[in-house]
């Protein structure tokens, strides 16, 4: 046979086989318990990933007369007052409730759920909101208990926080808690935002020099404040007990973790830089750290703050120009249901633009119905429990449950009150961006307009008006019994 006939039927022979090949179908997956080459085909016997086309629609395929999403009465009770007219707004606990249900005088119905039990029993006014609430408004509350928590190597501390992330109206201020260990360093850092700080537990040494070249350096403890203006680099470290405080910043966008830090402006710089600038060898800069420290362990300060009191040729910023205050020193002003300390730029020259109120309000008293017309207020609940309603203009309205660890915020020029639900005292901050803490008090409003205006406008007797004070009260004390008028009568 020619060389030619040999290669004609050689081609053939390829052409056929390939042929052959590509028409054959594809060979099912052979791996038991995978699903087929479009995801729909089971090969391990169960049943298919998507039903049948005789289930869409009208057809046979009756509801089950079984299926039920009424809670039977018998299954539940209501908290002591939930049944008073949802008009009245009593506040009252879930808490020891079984099987709570979200029903409040005659509005309302159970709910057979999914649910999460402890969310509901930690916020009963919204679970079950008074008929005041009304409207959409934006939330109010985060729990610090619920942000990230960021822990540091070497059980040197933590921190978390809450901004616009966590709390999206709240634009002008953000909070940060965070924790130092015995000795431990918040690392030499500065940040665009200022800075306004109350100390929770244990004490701390803080430190910083200004754009002048003054010093200063201070020891405070639990209730002191201090103040960093935005640039002016400090650090922070906590004397041999460790240190708790939160920081307050006026930009609610602001981030802890996006602060400048002492160790990562040296790994940003060249190394040729850092010996020109200050007069160093290269091998001065072999032990520097090779990451961010942020929080870490250190040695202890000396029990002699005079030991690290440095003066420069700008000497040691004093008086009017002190970035702390010992505001656990100052005496509260007392009344009948609790009490209120203010620090502001009055007295705290340097936080120019930070007023602070620290307010106690004890059982069945509450923070009296007050707006701010030139702040926000963030507020954070340091002890106890209680409820805060916010009316919004024109006409919206929402309560909110608070405990410890909380932060609330309340836009300015909205009406609020805070209300003491529990059985032990709260312990609040209040906290406003302006140069002055002042409110617009509702009943002192009331008492100071004209006697005929208010009539004419809410119908109230004059016995109401009679009994209100033409000074603010701040802290009103009211029955600690907190369902006397479940009755539908009676003084609060």
């Amino acid at each position: 046979m020619s060389s030619f006939r040999i290669l004609a039927a050689t081609t053939l022979a390829l052409a056929s086989l390939v042929s052959h090949t590509c028409s054959a179908p594809a060979p099912a997956y052979q791996f038991p318990g995978w699903a087929g080459p479009a995801g729909d085909d089971e090969s391990n016997d169960g049943s298919p990933l998507r039903g049948p086309s005789d289930l869409l629609g009208y057809g046979n395929n009756p509801v089950d007369p079984a299926e039920n999403a009424v809670v039977p009465a018998s299954s539940y009770k209501l908290a002591p007052g939930q049944a008073a007219d949802a008009d009245i707004g009593i506040p009252f606990s879930i808490e020891d409730v079984e099987n709570p249900q979200p029903i409040r005088g005659d509005t309302g119905a159970t709910d057979p759920g999914p649910r999460t039990y402890a969310y509901d029993r930690l916020n009963p006014d919204t679970f079950a909101p008074p008929a005041s609430d009304q409207g959409d408004l934006p939330q109010g509350k985060w729990p610090m208990g619920l942000s990230h928590r960021r822990i540091q190597p070497g059980r040197a501390g933590w921190v978390r926080q809450q901004n616009t992330q966590q709390l999206p109206q709240a634009t002008a201020m953000a909070g940060v808690d965070m924790y130092l260990a015995p000795n431990a360093y918040r690392e030499l850092h500065w940040h665009r935002a200022n800075e306004w700080a109350y100390i929770f537990n244990g004490s701390v040494r803080v430190q910083t020099m200004n754009p002048d070249g003054q010093t200063f350096v201070d020891d405070l403890e639990v209730g002191d404040v201090w103040f960093f203006p935005s640039g002016v680099p400090h650090s922070l470290q906590a004397l041999d007990k460790g240190v708790e405080f939160l920081l307050v910043f006026d930009d609610g966008s602001f981030s802890d973790g996006n602060t400048g830090l002492a160790t990562e402006m040296f790994l940003r710089t060249p190394k040729e830089v850092l010996s020109k600038n200050l007069n160093a060898p290269l091998s001065a800069f072999d032990n520097m750290p090779k990451d961010q420290l942020y929080i870490f362990n250190g040695t202890p300060a000396p029990k002699s703050i005079s030991a690290q009191n440095i003066t420069g040729p700008g000497g040691v910023a004093t008086g009017t120009q002190s970035y702390t205050y010992h505001w656990s020193k100052q005496e509260a002003y007392d009344t009948p249901g609790g009490s209120i300390k203010i620090l502001d730029p009055q007295t705290f020259p340097i936080a120019y633009n930070f007023s602070v109120a620290l307010v106690t309000i004890k059982p069945g008293a509450m923070r009296e119905i007050h707006w701010h017309g030139d702040s926000d207020e963030w507020g954070f609940f340091i002890e106890g429990q209680g409820r805060v309603s916010v009316y919004s203009p024109p006409s919206s309205g929402a309560t909110f449950d608070f405990a410890a660890g909380d932060v609330s915020y309340v836009p300015a020029e909205a009406s609020h009150y805070i209300e003491n639900t529990g059985d032990t005292d709260i312990l609040f901050l209040e906290v406003l961006q302006a140069p002055r803490f002042t409110d617009i008090s509702v009943a002192q409003w009331l008492r100071l307009t004209p006697n005929q205006i208010v009539k004419d406008t809410l119908k109230l007797p004059q016995s109401v008006l009679d009994g209100l004070s033409e000074n603010k009260q701040y802290v009103i004390q009211g029955n600690t019994n907190l369902t006397a008028l479940a009755g539908g009568s009676g003084t609060a």
